[in-house]
């Protein structure tokens, strides 16, 4: 028996989920310097974003579920939490397009290298998720969070950069 929260096919949305709102607190972000804070990865490597060369996409997200674990109570009925692993699964849909452009893909979560090694490995993932579950790189930047279930996440949003 499937799981409602986590159906079979990762594409398949509740009904009426509120849309994500541009609420503002990101507007900081647009020409900032990525700061040079050092993280794990699904790779098992260390990565410092600053540090990178070319150019760079980070997606970030609140949390992905497991299947057979219930999401928090009230996920659905918050604007942008649900739809992480779709998210997820058009960046990786997508990576030669990226790779054609030079782009570097990033996932970005607070949740452990362990935990998002999970997600990285069911969906084969050719790209690395970061953990900033120290939230340094959140703090740094300070990224919109949002508390859920006594978990800080960040809120959904994708950032790219060009260097070097």
């Amino acid at each position: 028996m499937t799981n409602p929260e986590h159906p079979a096919n990762p594409f398949s949305l509740p009904d009426n989920l509120p849309p994500p709102v541009d609420d503002g607190e990101a507007d900081h972000l647009a020409g900032m310097q990525m700061p040079s804070v050092t993280l794990r990865t699904t790779f098992g490597e260390l990565v410092d974003l600053f540090a990178l060369s070319g150019r760079v996409v980070v997606y970030a997200y609140p949390m992905t579920g497991v299947p057979g674990v219930e999401l928090p109570p009230g996920w659905n009925d918050i604007p942008g939490a649900r739809g992480c692993t779709p998210q997820t699964l058009s960046f990786q849909a997508e990576k030669d397009v990226f790779a054609a452009f030079g782009v570097t893909i990033y996932g970005l979560s607070t949740q452990t290298p362990e935990y998002q090694k999970e997600l990285s490995d069911r969906l084969g993932l050719a790209f690395p998720i970061v953990s900033d579950a120290e939230f340094k790189l959140t703090d740094a930047l300070r990224l919109p969070t949002m508390t859920v279930e006594g978990m800080r996440l960040i809120k959904r949003l994708t950032s790219s950069s060009r260097t070097g």
